[in-house]
């Protein structure tokens, strides 16, 4: 029996309040003789789309008491980007969200991407105007979602769509905004060695393409563009191939600029059931 080709190996509670977070911010960005904001200079060092992103969380979270211009409580000035408890991004992260003993800085349950975002935004904010930020709408990006985009003949969100491509329920708890972007800009490019699809030809000859579910050294598991579960067994197939290019086209073949906005804003509202 011919051996195969193996061309490449497999490799919530939310938020606090909007007041608590305000009042937190607060007491946790306390500017002046602390330590500078680990060699950053801000402009141009976070991606666009996590400072998007956060200015959405800012707005939502922190501007009651803040206000959009970060000066809103007396003595706090969030616009430097430098705070004295919190030198480095994973400090800040760290404080964000576990809050400060003996002070009204409450833990937050803010997942890492949202995380990510609020740092981003809070570094850059004497760069951005948050009034100015264009920020996508995540109930159009639902209907795109399923509509022009066309995204759920492959993914499923929540028990709805297809199987063909990975399951989004929970993207939005696990890839930050700027990983979501380069993914609908370039598939290809973004995406991971995990998620490659694999071409298989067995021994009579017949092809089957799919999506992995699990391998090991003598067998695979997948998903195949019929959605039918596959367990192949290596050794008896004439052909096994991993792809290094995404099925899935760049988001821009369908959407706009604003579609595209819309629904990335969308991906990043998966939290999961």
């Amino acid at each position: 029996m011919r051996t195969p080709q193996i061309r490449e190996p497999l490799f919530t509670s939310r938020h606090s309040s909007a007041t608590l977070l305000g009042i937190s911010l607060g007491l946790l960005l306390l500017v002046g003789g602390g330590r500078a904001a680990a060699a950053q200079d801000h402009a141009g060092q976070y991606a666009q789309a996590d400072i998007e992103f956060g200015a959405r969380l800012y707005n939502a979270n922190c501007t009651r008491c803040h206000a959009e211009s970060g000066d809103g409580v007396d003595g706090v000035d969030l616009r430097s980007g430098q705070y004295g408890r919190a030198g480095s991004d994973f400090e800040l992260m760290g404080l964000l969200r576990t809050g400060i003993p003996d002070t009204a800085m409450p833990p937050n349950d803010f997942s890492s991407p949202e995380l990510t975002g609020l740092v981003s935004f809070l570094r850059t904010m004497s760069d951005v105007d948050v009034s100015n930020v264009r920020l996508g709408d995540a109930m159009r990006g639902r209907s795109l979602f399923t509509g022009t985009g066309a995204c759920a003949t492959c993914h499923r969100v929540n028990g709805d769509g297809a199987r063909k491509a990975p399951d989004l329920s929970d993207i939005g708890a696990i890839r930050t905004a700027a990983t979501l972007q380069r993914t609908l800009l370039d598939p290809t490019g973004a995406m991971l060695p995990v998620n490659r699809p694999v071409r298989a030809v067995t021994s009579d000859g017949t092809v089957i393409n799919g999506r992995r579910l699990n391998e090991d050294t003598f067998t695979v598991q997948l998903i195949d563009e019929q959605e039918q579960l596959r367990s192949l067994v290596k050794a008896e197939l004439r052909d096994y191939t991993v792809l290094t290019t995404s099925p899935m086209p760049p988001a821009t073949d369908a959407l706009d600029e604003q579609a595209l906005a819309d629904v990335l804003a969308y991906l990043l509202s998966l939290k999961g059931l």
